[in-house]
């Protein structure tokens, strides 16, 4: 593994300390049409039910992340956000087919419009979708705007995939969209809630403006640190921001009541600023070890592996660690491809590694100045955390690629086209940067 380039300062900041590969960067932008990033769900589907329950919808959107879909679909249905459910989260910058379960009719189902969203199937059914459900995705990408020769492109490709194929995998990061690309604060709003400083928890969600916004939103959010006029603020604050909208308008008829304010946002968008945390702490932990030159497929003792389940993904309920007696089974797992060497997501009931990843894990923790019970939050609802552990090495499955020429006027040259699945959780644009190792915006 080569640490030869070097992230940028963005990537850094959210624990993407290093790359894996030695290649040199292929450079490149993603999701520059809507055909250029397509995600498609690997799932197994409720059974069809006539007059079911609830309607399973497969629906395509276009530039939608997944909680504000489901904000949009409640208002259109006029249902309630916890009558509809779904397998994964997605993020905004791609085209993605994703199912839903919805508490509604096929009628209303048909009748429905929203902007760039099409309704491909639905069904009634009586089991709902849940985030267990989800296997895994799979991704068709073009990489476009690469300012090299097609011999360069082909070379870094093929050299950056022998690297991948080698190690059976890629460095199982959470990607910068878990943090936010245009801004990046959603892991310092969940420290903050973990911490229990929730008044400011609030104002680095709603206030902490980002040069990379809009002229509006960055006078908005400059205005209500500075004044702190929650009731003035409804009149100036940019009405596409409606999750902060909502905490604003809470505060302006309860002053700080900061818990309140966070507790109206949904509930999957409150465990994100967690999550978030959580992935922030990871991030640093396997960079942590990247640069120790522990290996990322062959196990140390200390180390725990959780091995695959029936269905050939990761189970968490039957962690093994490593020891003197069964390290070479553990190393068979492993380089069979069987189960995977894990790092620590930190909650209320950690399980830490032994050895030298276990050195690593509380090194992060105690810098950060964590205790377990920081993530059992008592003064907002449904947020408390128990932690896990999360593979360090993340596989990748019929992965194709090919040089294309492409329609797309915006960029002249070829662009890689891009076809490969992955398990649930895992991020194709971590993936992507370790090819193309370019700045955030790239992705």
């Amino acid at each position: 593994m080569s640490m030869g380039a070097v992230p940028p300062r963005e990537e850094r900041d959210v624990g993407l300390e290093v790359y894996v590969t030695s290649t040199e960067p292929l450079g490149g932008k993603l999701k520059r049409l809507p055909d250029d990033f397509i995600v498609d769900e690997i799932l197994e589907l409720p059974e069809e039910k006539e007059n079911g329950k609830f309607v399973t919808a497969r629906i395509e959107s276009y530039n939608w992340e997944t909680n504000r879909l489901i904000r949009a679909l409640s208002r259109k249905l006029g249902i309630s956000r916890n009558s509809i459910s779904f397998a994964g989260t997605k993020d905004k910058r791609a085209i993605t087919t994703q199912y839903f379960s919805i508490v509604t009719t096929l009628e209303r189902i048909d009748d429905l419009y929203l902007k760039d969203i099409r309704i491909l199937d639905r069904y009634y059914s009586n089991r709902k979708l849940e985030i267990g459900d989800l296997k895994g995705n799979h991704f068709r990408i073009k990489i476009k705007g690469i300012d090299l020769e097609r011999t360069a492109i082909k070379r870094i490709v093929k050299t950056n995939m022998d690297e991948i194929n080698n190690i059976s995998g890629f460095a199982n990061f959470f990607g910068v969209q878990r943090f936010g690309i245009i801004r990046s604060i959603t892991h310092k709003v969940g420290e903050m809630i973990v911490k229990n400083d929730i008044e400011k928890a609030v104002f680095t969600y709603i206030g902490n403006p980002c040069k990379k916004e809009s002229s509006d939103a960055i006078s908005a959010r400059d205005r209500i640190e500075k004044e702190r006029d929650f009731k003035a603020a409804l009149s100036y604050y940019p009405v596409n921001y409606s999750f902060e909208r909502m905490m604003i308008d809470h505060l302006s008829k309860r002053d700080s009541d900061w818990e309140g304010a966070i507790e109206v946002l949904p509930l999957n968008l409150k465990m994100m600023f967690i999550h978030a945390y959580q992935s922030y702490l990871f991030n640093r932990i396997l960079s942590s070890r990247i640069k120790k030159g522990l290996s990322l497929n062959e196990p140390s003792l200390g180390d725990i592996i959780i091995p695959l389940n029936n269905q050939g993904i990761p189970d968490h309920h039957r962690p093994v660690r490593v020891n003197n007696n069964n390290i070479k089974d553990m190393n068979d797992i492993v380089k069979g491809k069987k189960g995977f060497i894990t790092g620590l997501i930190m909650g209320m009931e950690p399980i830490f590694a032994e050895g030298e990843m276990g050195e690593i894990e509380r090194k992060i923790i105690k810098e950060e100045k964590l205790k377990p019970d920081d993530f059992l939050i008592l003064d907002i609802k449904g947020i408390n955390s128990r932690g896990i552990r999360r593979n360090i090495l993340a596989p990748v499955y019929d992965l194709k690629w090919r040089l294309v020429k492409d329609p797309d006027i915006t960029f002249e040259g070829e662009a890689v086209e891009m076809e490969f699945k992955l398990f649930r959780g895992t991020y194709a644009t971590v993936l992507l940067r370790e090819l193309m190792k370019g700045d955030i915006m790239s992705y």
